[in-house]
């Protein structure tokens, strides 16, 4: 698996994501995978910061990231998880798992930065089982247009992917999810961090899905 490096963002975010958590991130990351059990796989793992946060009812964690530095932070995190969880190189656009093999796929503040959207998520409806739960944290699009909108293209059209991984601002994930073919089931709009400057990243959602159960997954 040919790995995706990216080593100036790597060290940017592995300090961003532990503010992030003190801002409230943590919170929505707990909430992100309370009550969830069997197999999980958590796609774009970073470095590891939703590790602690896994219930005990999770009887595996297969934790993919293609970044080498972020990776090598995961393995040291997951030494120290309340769960089981093994880290592995992979991409979303082609996940190192077989079909209908996991009950919960996890993205956090991940499905900005797939170079292809729409194939990273029809590989995760195929790895999970039918009637499996996509949970989900991101920065998505404004939820309206205005300024926030006008921010976002202009960001995600010059510097803003080069420097933050080759995240987009303005993607309108959720309706991705839906055309993948999942069934959202809840879903909460919120502005994060809560409380100082904006950013083209800051309208986020935090929600579950699930892949209907129409039949064995592709393998």
């Amino acid at each position: 698996m040919a790995s995706v490096s990216h080593p100036v963002f790597a060290r940017v975010y592995e300090r961003l994501s532990v503010m992030m958590d003190r801002a409230g991130g943590a919170e929505h990351r707990r909430d992100l995978v309370a009550g969830l059990s069997g197999r999980v796989i958590e796609i774009g793992a970073g470095n590891g910061r939703t590790f602690a946060h896994y219930p005990p009812q999770v009887t595996e964690v297969v934790a993919v990231e293609p970044e080498p530095r972020l990776r090598a932070a995961a393995l040291a995190a997951a030494a120290t998880a309340p769960v089981p969880v093994r880290v592995v190189d992979g991409v979303a656009e082609a996940l190192p798992a077989g079909g209908g093999e996991f009950d919960a796929a996890v993205t956090a503040l991940v499905l900005c930065t797939v170079p292809d959207q729409a194939a990273a998520l029809a590989e995760i409806r195929r790895v999970l089982r039918p009637g499996g739960q996509l949970r989900f944290f991101e920065h998505v699009a404004a939820d309206a247009p205005g300024a926030m909108r006008r921010a976002q293209r202009l960001a995600d059209a010059t510097l803003w992917p080069r420097l933050f991984g080759g995240c987009r601002t303005g993607r309108d994930t959720v309706t991705a999810i839906t055309g993948a073919g999942f069934a959202v089931d809840e879903l909460h709009r919120f502005r994060f961090p809560p409380t100082g400057p904006s950013s083209p990243a800051a309208s986020h959602v935090r929600g579950s899905a699930t892949r209907p159960a129409d039949g064995p997954a592709a393998q």
